[in-house]
């Protein structure tokens, strides 16, 4: 490794003089470790054990206007291009996932489908209600059947003048207080054309004795949110509450979870942000044997790593939702593939921080217990909405036959250039057999390969992945169909694994080729530090990272910290203690 010994000039060293305002968002909140702050981690903390979320944070979120962040900006809202929603709602999920999810994500998720595919009637009716700051709940899932949505039971008769609504939703997010709901009902028989979805824009004017609010049920994690359900007894909805066509709701769904799975799927990354950064303080302010815990090569490592798993993780992200507007025919496998990996990644990267804590990752109060409150969230972040194994299936009926395409793709893919506002119309559950983020890979893997800045270790990875991403497709069809559904193997399974981790690889690649002058991700220590990271995590017989790489590492994450910036992919200003 040809590591630099000094802190590459793409980071903002501790010398830096002014340190940049941090956004509006951030401000509000205020700084986290502040004890006495509504808004921090202690008062976060608080609430969490009383299985709620702190009403000042709440507050902030209405006077900051977040449901505009969901309304297209056509529409009068601020949503345009979906990697920025991730980073806007940053601060939220570093304080906590379930306050992002309750009072901001599960709105956008029951939105998405009428953006999707509901008459301009339905959009301005919703734009409005998320406008005036009115949540709104998504009834999809049933627990009998968890993320099969073609067996749920929920029924819708048809009747001249609309439907009438039979049966329960469970584990819905805010179906205690949300004034409107999206509603997934089965219309008819079988699997094919079988369910609708219904707009409920105004659930207290539903007759009390048809309709009710089910109890809440208590989880392990995300204990802020609020998930209770619905019961339907005869209740009536109207003919202008289908959304689309009638017995398309299924499809309409999943080409709206394109969306929702990149969206979780970054904004889950946050949760690790924060966690490495208070982990971070602690290990420089802990002495163990005469030093530091942040001097002892083992904890230096996990830190070191952990801070690679976030890069390898946002990189992924960012490279999936920006690939929802400049490549929508490849949308449903990269979402997928994106929503099973990153939580993976962010999940077991927690985990490595929990152990440099120690005991303290046990504790429930205290300046570092947001750790241990973020890997219990994680859990429910990952499995929630699409599970990992759902979307490991969903990538994998979609690989035989796949080749990387010819050419790569725009750099624009992998930049942060603004894009056009998303176009929900555009996207498909069936993706397109020609992958252009795959073939970067393929096209520009060769030509790292020759680079002697990397190392023998890296330049031999390179082209092993363009000789994988190039095979992958001709694996996946030697799987007999059978078991490309729920009959799938574990070899079957980790075939749509290795794909995810081919999408990463090449989002990697593609980042640094795009990279600017000053960006980190423009070193060939950064690229040689997340495809190690990517192999490690995969349990290839990777070589350890060199000392010096971990040095590297933690040198950046420090100079991030003087200067009063995230230790982000791309990094925010951040209201916190220097």
């Amino acid at each position: 490794m040809n590591a630099s010994t000094a802190v590459p000039a793409t980071v903002p060293t501790a010398t830096t003089p002014d340190r940049a305002a941090p956004d509006e968002l951030e401000t509000l909140f205020g700084d986290p470790f502040d004890e006495h702050s509504p808004t921090g981690y202690r008062a976060v903390l608080e609430a969490d054990d009383a299985g709620t979320v702190p009403r000042a944070a709440t507050r902030v979120l209405d006077e900051w206007g977040a449901g505009a962040e969901f309304v297209p900006a056509s529409l009068g809202g601020r949503l345009t291009a979906v990697d920025e929603l991730v980073r806007r709602f940053r601060p939220v999920f570093r304080r906590d996932a379930g306050l992002g999810l309750g009072h901001g994500l599960t709105s956008l998720m029951a939105a998405l489908p009428v953006w999707t595919a509901g008459d301009p009637g339905q959009r301005h009716r919703l734009a409005g209600q998320l406008l005036a700051g009115r949540p709104v709940s998504v009834a999809f899932h049933e627990l009998a059947h968890g993320n099969d949505l073609s067996a749920n039971e929920l029924a819708a008769r048809s009747t001249p003048h609309g439907w009438l609504v039979d049966g329960v939703k469970q584990v819905v997010n805010n179906a205690a207080s949300a004034p409107a709901a999206v509603l997934l009902a089965r219309t008819g028989p079988g699997v094919d054309r079988a369910h609708t979805l219904l707009l409920l824009d105004d659930l207290d004017r539903l007759p009390a004795d048809r309709f009710s609010r089910l109890p809440r049920f208590r989880t392990v994690g995300l204990t802020g949110c609020t998930l209770a359900g619905f019961r339907f007894a005869g209740c009536p909805a109207p003919a202008a509450a289908t959304i689309g066509e009638p017995g398309l709701g299924v499809p309409i769904a999943l080409a709206a979870f394109q969306v929702s799975r990149c969206v979780t799927a970054g904004a889950s990354t946050s949760l690790l942000e924060a966690a490495l950064d208070a982990v971070l303080r602690f290990a420089e302010g802990r002495r163990l044997y005469g030093r530091t815990v942040a001097d002892l090569p083992h904890a230096r490592s996990l830190l070191a790593g952990a801070y690679a798993d976030l890069h390898l993780a946002q990189v992924t992200a960012t490279t999936a939702a920006r690939a929802l507007h400049l490549h929508p025919g490849g949308g449903a496998r990269y979402a997928a593939a994106t929503k099973y990996l990153v939580p993976l990644l962010v999940e077991r990267a927690l985990v490595d921080l929990s152990v440099v804590l120690g005991a303290r990752s046990y504790l429930r109060e205290g300046e570092f217990a947001i750790v241990g409150k973020h890997l219990r969230d994680i859990g429910g972040v990952s499995i929630g909405h699409a599970g990992g194994t759902s979307c490991a299936l969903t990538v994998l009926g979609q690989l035989p036959g796949l080749r990387p395409a010819p050419e790569p793709p725009a750099p624009e893919v992998f930049g942060d250039a603004p894009l056009p506002e998303l176009d929900p119309g555009r996207l498909r559950i069936l993706a397109r057999r020609t992958d252009p983020l795959l073939g970067v890979l393929t096209t520009r893997a060769g030509t790292l390969a020759a680079d002697a800045r990397l190392d023998d270790d890296v330049r031999d990875r390179l082209r092993a992945l363009a000789a994988e991403a190039g095979s992958i497709g001709e694996r996946a069809a030697t799987i007999p169909p059978a078991r490309r559904g729920v009959e799938a193997d574990h070899h079957a399974l980790g075939l749509a694994g290795r794909y995810a981790r081919l999408l990463a690889a090449a989002a990697c690649v593609g980042r640094h080729l795009a990279a600017g002058p000053r960006d980190e991700a423009g070193t060939p220590e950064w690229l040689s530090t997340v495809l190690r990271r990517l192999d490690q995590r995969n349990g290839r017989a990777a070589r350890p990272a060199p000392a010096r790489e971990d040095d590297v590492l933690l040198e950046r994450a420090a100079a991030r910290t003087a200067a009063g910036l995230s230790l982000d992919l791309d990094p925010d200003p951040v209201a916190r203690p220097t």
